[in-house]
């Protein structure tokens, strides 16, 4: 099982310190992820507005959250 599968399925367990715990967790590796991506695409040459796009938020918070990788 990956780290992500095993961290959604204990997202929704029954016990609030355990989902919240896993919730954390997700969250910290979705961070790790649009990084990742984000420095690959601007890597490949994308530019703000592209990538603000896939993300589906303005160009500007694109930059303010990426822009000094």
């Amino acid at each position: 099982m990956t780290e992500a599968t095993d961290l959604a399925e204990r997202a929704g367990d029954r016990d609030p310190r355990v989902g919240l715990r896993a919730v954390a967790a997700l969250r910290r590796l979705l961070e790790r992820l649009e990084s990742v991506q984000v420095r690959s695409a601007r890597t490949q040459g994308w530019s703000w507005q592209e990538i603000a796009d896939e993300l589906g938020v303005s160009r500007q918070a694109a930059h303010k959250k990426h822009g000094r990788q």
